[in-house]
């Protein structure tokens, strides 16, 4: 799912509601956009981490994702080439695109494009362990390869983001309790 850094280290948790709303900023010429969020899962990092390395999963947590298939595997796991297929709302084109995604287990995983409809698309995960509970950091780079404006990019991605951070504490916490019982 998810190759840019994170800044900053994870300190205290923040409260549950606030985790959940994104920071997207434009930049100053108006083109790429950039979200910042974070969420605290009751689970461990193995369980999280398997959520977000999964295909099957990212079509149940990403609002609009309609297709996720990995394409090529390296043989030890640390990369796969995934495509994926977006609705990102409705009046916007459907998006197709292929990600490269590294595996640096147990806490980061990272993802730039290498082709498709997109200019720019790179992001991360970033996992850190917090008692019993999981800090999940996502970072999204993007830039849309048609007009579209900004501000209706900006309001999908701040519907959008919080949907997807409460959906992966959901399956997340869920696949926790299963593994305990």
């Amino acid at each position: 799912m998810a190759a840019a850094g994170l800044a900053g280290a994870v300190g205290p948790a923040p409260d549950r509601e606030r985790a959940e709303q994104p920071l997207v900023v434009l930049d100053a010429a108006d083109h790429s956009i950039e979200a910042r969020t974070t969420i605290r899962i009751h689970a461990p990092p193995a369980t999280v981490w398997a959520v977000l390395s999964s295909c099957s999963e990212a079509v149940k947590i990403v609002p609009g994702l309609e297709v996720c298939e990995v394409r090529e595997s390296a043989p030890d796991q640390s990369w796969e080439r995934i495509r994926q297929v977006m609705t990102y709302a409705r009046f916007l084109p459907k998006m197709s695109y292929e990600v490269r995604v590294s595996y640096l287990k147990p806490d980061r995983i990272a993802f730039e494009r290498i082709s498709g409809d997109l200019i720019t698309l790179r992001g991360s995960w970033v996992l850190v362990r917090d008692g019993e509970y999981t800090v999940a950091r996502y970072l999204l780079d993007f830039e849309p390869d048609f007009w579209a404006p900004r501000w209706i990019v900006r309001a999908a991605l701040k519907r959008d983001l919080p949907k997807m951070l409460r959906a992966l504490r959901a399956n997340a916490e869920s696949a926790a309790a299963k593994n305990l019982g």
